[in-house]
């Protein structure tokens, strides 16, 4: 079981820059990949950007280029430093896990956290 919490978000002015958190508990050990998902109003959840336990990341085209994603092991925790923001970015942005455990992979969400961009 990892529970994961997410803070950073708020108001933020168009071309502006906001950095996330997301700490993992109680550990981030048997993570196999960690990443950032967000969900505007009326659309579906999309992937942002994820960071593997190996240190590859994924990002969507859309944030290619001014949101980055890094890990500290010894925190537990996952930071999304997104720069250059647009009105587009505003959404709840949400932490996700994956867990592997024996044969099993295993999903989890955090609560979300609301960026807004907006003049």
């Amino acid at each position: 079981q990892v529970q994961l919490v997410e803070s950073g978000g708020g108001l933020v002015q168009p071309g502006g820059s906001l950095r996330l958190s997301c700490v993992a508990s109680p550990s981030i050990a048997n993570i196999i990949r960690m990443g950032w998902y967000r969900q505007a109003p009326g659309k579906q959840r999309e992937l942002v950007i994820t960071i593997s336990n190996g240190g590859s990341t994924n990002a969507a085209d859309s944030v290619e280029g001014r949101f980055t994603i890094s890990s500290d092991t010894a925190k537990n925790t996952v930071y999304l430093q997104m720069n250059s923001l647009k009105p587009e970015d505003s959404a709840v942005y949400y932490c996700n896990a994956l867990l592997f455990v024996g044969f099993s992979t295993y999903e989890y969400w955090g609560q979300g956290t609301q960026v807004t961009v907006s003049s």
